[in-house]
Order: C-alpha cells, then sequence, then structure tokens
C-alpha cells in the first residue's frame, strides 16, 4: 500500500515530542543536545519563553486575515528589518523558497520596468541551494532536484563559485542578476571568498546587475552579524532571508532597496498567508533577541570557542575527519568517513548533526548556545569519533579489539577521559574561510 504521508523523505526513526533550549527528547524520553536547530531555523532554541508568550498572547487574538488589510505586525517588523539592513523595503513570505521566489521575480521585473525584458537570466554558482520550487532549483543547478520534472524553466545560467572569468563569460545582454549564498549551506558549509563577494558588487555596478544575497541559513545573527553581508563591507540589492527570522515558526522574507524593488507595484505579487499575525508576532520577538546588546557577541564568541575545539577534534581523529570550515555557529566538519555513518553515530551517542555537500557534517546549533552546552557537544562527537575508530579496529583486527585495542583518543574539551588542560598542547585549526 502506498504510504498515507508522501515518501519524499528518508526520515530516521526517531520522533522528537518536546524541545527545551538546546535540546529535544524524543518519544521514549531520551534527551539529544541540538546542534541542527531544525537546519538552523530554532536559533533562539526550543520553547523560548519570549517566543512562546509571542505567540500565545497573539493566538488568542487573532490568526489570519490576509493581505486584502492592514497587518500592523507587518509593519513594525519591516521597520526594524529596514532600520538594521541595507533595506528600504519587505515583503514577507512562509518560508525562504517563497522569498527566493520573490526575489527572481522582482530582479526580472527591474529590467522589465527599466525598458530592458530581455534581460531575465539570473546567474548562480555551483553548489549553490536557492529551495524546491520549478525555479529554485533550475537556480541551484542540482540534476539530482532537477530530474524528472521537465525542462529546466529558462532564465537560469550557473558557473563555478569563485571563477571571475567563467561569470564574465556568461553574463551577456540578456543578464539581470546574480544571485549567491555568503556561506553555502547544504553545499557543503563554504565560506564565499570577501574579496570575490566584493567584486560581484563591482561588477554588478559596472554591468547595471543586480546582487542578490541568499542569507536564509546565514541571517539574522548565524555568522555573528545580523547578516553576513555585513562582514564584507558590501550590500546586495535583494536579500532572501527565512529561518532564523521566525525562530522556529514558518516565516521569510525578501528585503531589497528600493530602486529594485520599483518594479514591484501593486498585483504584481502576493500571497495568502505570508505575514500573518501569527507568523508576525514570533517575527518581532525573534528579531527582538537578536537585536539585543551582548547577542550578536555571544554567537561571535560561542562559535570561536567551538572552531577551536572543532580543530583540536580534528587533530585528535584523522582518521574521520579531514578538516573544519566555516563562519559564527555555522560550521561543518570535512569528513574522511561517510558522513552518514557519522550523523547516525552522532545521535547514538545523544547528539543531533546534520548533512551537507561534499561529505560534510553540518553543525548548526541554536544561537542561544551556551559555553557549557558546546563543550558538551564536542564531548559527544568526540565519543562519536571514537566509537567509529572502535568499529573500525574491531573490523580490520578482531584480536587487537578483543585485547583492548581501539581507535586514537582525541583530547578534545567536553571528553569527560582527557584531562583538563590536555588542550594546552594540542594543535588548533582555524575554520577554513573564515571571513574577517
Amino acid at each position: 500500500m502506498f504510504p498515507a504521508l508522501l515518501p519524499t523523505y528518508n526520515r530516521a526513526d526517531i520522533a522528537f515530542v518536546r524541545g527545551e533550549g538546546s535540546y529535544l527528547f524524543a518519544g521514549d524520553g531520551k534527551r539529544y543536545l541540538d546542534f541542527g536547530a531544525g537546519i538552523a531555523v530554532n536559533a533562539f532554541g526550543h520553547a523560548n519563553p519570549r517566543l512562546v508568550a509571542a505567540l500565545s498572547e497573539q493566538a488568542g487574538k487573532l490568526w489570519h486575515t490576509s493581505n486584502l488589510y492592514r497587518v500592523p505586525g507587518q509593519e513594525s517588523l519591516a521597520k526594524k528589518l529596514v532600520a538594521n539592513s541595507f533595506a528600504d523595503t519587505v515583503f514577507f513570505t512562509n518560508s525562504g523558497a517563497e522569498a527566493c521566489e520573490l526575489a527572481f521575480k522582482m530582479a526580472r521585473r527591474y529590467h522589465f520596468v527599466s525598458g530592458h525584458p530581455e534581460r531575465f537570466h539570473i546567474i548562480s554558482f555551483e553548489g549553490a541551494f536557492h529551495g524546491r520550487t520549478l525555479a529554485g532549483i533550475a537556480a541551484g543547478g542540482n540534476e539530482k532536484y532537477l530530474e524528472g520534472f521537465g525542462p529546466k524553466v529558462e532564465g537560469f545560467d550557473q558557473v563555478p563559485l569563485d571563477d571571475m572569468a567563467a561569470l564574465n563569460r556568461v553574463i551577456g545582454p540578456q543578464t539581470a542578476a546574480l544571485i549567491i549564498e555568503p556561506v553555502q549551506g547544504e553545499g557543503g558549509v563554504k565560506p564565499v571568498r570577501p574579496d570575490f563577494l566584493r567584486a560581484l558588487r563591482k561588477l554588478c555596478d559596472e554591468k547595471g546587475l543586480l546582487l542578490i544575497f541568499d542569507e536564509i541559513q546565514t541571517g539574522v545573527g548565524r555568522t555573528g552579524k545580523l547578516f553576513a553581508y555585513e562582514w564584507v563591507g558590501i550590500e546586495p540589492d535583494i536579500m532572501c532571508v527565512a529561518k532564523a527570522i521566525g525562530g522556529g515558526f514558518p516565516l521569510g522574507a525578501t528585503l531589497a532597496t528600493a530602486e529594485a524593488a520599483k518594479g514591484m507595484t501593486v498585483g504584481t505579487h502576493g500571497t495568502t498567508y505570508g505575514g500573518n499575525p501569527l507568523a508576525m508576532a514570533v517575527g518581532n520577538a525573534a528579531l527582538d533577541l537578536a537585536l539585543e546588546p551582548g547577542f550578536l557577541a555571544h554567537v561571535t564568541k560561542i562559535g570561536n570557542y567551538l572552531n577551536q575545539q572543532l580543530g583540536a577534534l580534528v587533530a585528535g581523529h584523522p582518521a574521520i575527519f579531514e578538516g573544519v570550515r566555516g563562519q559564527g555557529l555555522m560550521l561543518g566538519l570535512k569528513m574522511k568517513i561517510a558522513n552518514t555513518d557519522f550523523i547516525t553515530a552522532a545521535r547514538e551517542a545523544g547528539l543531533i548533526v546534520l548533512p551537507a555537500g561534499e561529505n560534510v557534517v553540518r553543525l548548526l546549533p541554536p544561537l542561544t548556545l551556551s559555553e557549557t552546552e558546546a563543550r558538551e557537544g564536542i564531548g559527544l562527537l568526540n565519543r562519536a569519533a571514537t566509537a567509529l575508530e572502535a568499529q573500525k579496529a574491531a573490523a580490520s583486527s578482531p584480536a587487537r579489539d578483543s585485547a583492548g585495542g581501539g581507535g586514537a583518543r582525541s583530547t578534545v574539551e567536553g571528553d569527560s577521559q582527557s584531562s583538563s588542560g590536555a588542550l594546552a598542547d594540542r594543535p588548533v585549526r582555524r575554520a577554513e574561510g573564515a571571513q574577517t
């Protein structure tokens, strides 16, 4: 019998029933430290009291009216985003995919009203992910996602990341915009070099193109700035955000300059649920949390601590890990074994981590993660690596295993069997590609 739930996911056989802060609890009562945060969504932890209070209060008043009428929560959240970003205007959606869809439409419409309807091509970069709509998968360019859905949506070109020569060869009179993630998430937690991002801004200015930043995963504090573009000293024309902006409630947004948005007049775009009162109540509360003094500094501090400890973890398990990459609390472990094997071992140890491209294990903990919880996470990563080393040793040498042999032991902080001073003599690596 065909399953009642469409089988498009290869789900782990575990169901979570409750969350509290940085922890998830399964139906059998087991507690897990969550370094996935619902794929960077639960940025303020599970059941954050301020978000719960905002949602509960609004739920007792009004849920939905549609965008045929004013929604005061939209007006207040839009003003906050405009005041704290490059943007002049905001449109609220339900998801990141919808935010990207509007960004594509906005870029094309900009050139249309500027007298150049032939300029509708949008260039993306290999390794990108921009959602699962037909336009999103065309922009992402991943053949696995494109297969079987008919002809690729027209007007999307793709070039290798960090290759200006290839980009210049593709740009032509048909080109409207470039879209890029400042840190590629699904593509393998790969920060884009700051000088390349600055070169893109210069190129767009010279050729009359719009620059779109997809900050769905990096936005609202994930890298230690409210938005990742702030690290490189440039501003996009259009930006897509989602995930953390709702703190766990479905919410996305497309931000833009007045110039980039000039074609989006009455009737050119719409949404039924986007910007509903419930989403706006949570979104306002979430952004208030992110803007509190010290919040972003905390993200940077814990990110640096994790980065340092992950370097020691890699050094202690050279047969398991290849390196560390990422920025802030968006980090990745490049694996020498299958990332799926490590994810399973981590989950068995009580830690939730995520897969990414290029055989990377993605770490996206809540931005509220404490140093104590970060230390616990490092210990669980170490436990998972040690267990996999022991399995490998047992498979290759049963006699050695029976005598107590096993894999190398890491001395990263958080390993309950390590001495507290072991890290002082352990080489530490900085995350690959960290923007400065």
